[in-house]
């Protein structure tokens, strides 16, 4: 395929500037913000090399010389928005309410830049602020006596649990946007077609938790508990 490298690259191998010659014109965090305000303003399918390069100022095969790939553009735009984070020098000790803090601010950086769902893949996953953000969250997890292996599995089940949770409530957030009515209207002509299937005592399983729980569960206390089982489930017993 014309274009396509001889091999795999890694864009964080490359140095961002040559040792001889002039300064370059922009850095590769000014390439990563401008390709941020162009996704949170117009969605991630306005991210061009050309559109960037227009937001900089310089011509577009120009920006190649800085960013070989597209996708190289799209890890750039990740590590950026894993610089958000903001971690303490160094962990309470409390591992729990220190992976809570982080799924927290996780999901509201997915809020504040919902393209991230689209373009995030694992292999972004060892980039500057996101090996910062992987050994932080180690740290946290110090006091937690499992194998270190098992600690891994809990750092992607924390961050899957907070990418399925936020890109689900986008895609719903996305639905209701789109429906001529309201979507308290939608919910009211869907809740009392559902009262009406369950007395007819098909389903009493389902009229018995209705019964207990009748009311629509806030997404945010949901969140939590599903966040808080998750963590609960790597606990050593009786810890």
């Amino acid at each position: 395929m014309a274009g396509r490298a001889a091999e795999p690259e890694v864009i964080w191998a490359r140095p961002e500037r040559a040792g001889r010659g002039p300064r370059p014109a922009h850095s590769r965090s000014d390439i990563a913000a401008a390709a941020v305000r162009i996704a949170d303003t117009d969605g991630v399918d306005a991210v061009s090399m050309r559109r960037v390069a227009a937001e900089l100022g310089c011509g577009t095969m120009s920006l190649y010389n800085y960013v070989p790939r597209k996708e190289d553009l799209y890890e750039l735009m990740v590590d950026a928005a894993a610089a958000e984070y903001e971690l303490p020098d160094a962990p309470s000790g409390d591992w729990r309410a220190d992976m809570t803090g982080l799924a927290r601010q996780t999901r509201a950086i997915m809020y504040r830049h919902p393209w991230l769902s689209r373009v995030m893949t694992s292999a972004y996953g060892f980039t500057p602020h996101a090996l910062r953000y992987l050994e932080w969250s180690l740290g946290c997890l110090a006091p937690l006596d499992v194998d270190p292996g098992l600690k891994m599995q809990l750092i992607a089940m924390v961050n899957g649990t907070v990418m399925a949770t936020v890109r689900n409530e986008q895609d719903m957030a996305e639905r209701a946007r789109a429906l001529p009515w309201s979507e308290a209207e939608e919910q009211a002509v869907r809740g009392a077609y559902l009262r009406d299937r369950v007395a007819t005592g098909a389903y009493p399983h389902l009229a018995a938790l209705l019964a207990v729980s009748p009311a629509p569960v806030d997404p945010d206390e949901v969140f939590e508990l599903s966040l808080a089982r998750l963590l609960d489930s790597f606990a050593p017993p009786g810890a």
